[in-house]
């Protein structure tokens, strides 16, 4: 049962981390500074954007791929942390 207490809480903090996160990104552009930081999401090189009369087509390559890499980086360091 130890485990899945640590997974319990593995969660809650996932969990916690991510309502802040929307809570800057909902509320950053009130917030002094902040909206700037969050400016370049959906504007790198790589995002495919079509745009005609009648239809709009958006896909964020570019910033799916930063992302993922960062967030990659992110949950490896925290796991080679919590090995220790």
């Amino acid at each position: 049962m130890e485990d899945w207490s640590s997974l319990g809480k593995l969660l809650i903090a996932a969990g916690v981390g991510i309502v802040l996160v929307g809570l800057i990104l909902v509320f950053g552009e009130r917030l002094f500074g902040v909206s700037s930081w969050f400016g370049w999401i959906g504007r790198l090189p790589g995002d495919i954007s079509i745009k005609r009369e009648h239809f709009s087509f958006y896909f964020p390559l570019g910033t799916s791929l930063v992302l993922s890499v960062g967030l990659s980086l992110l949950f490896y360091l925290l796991s080679w942390l919590f090995r220790r």
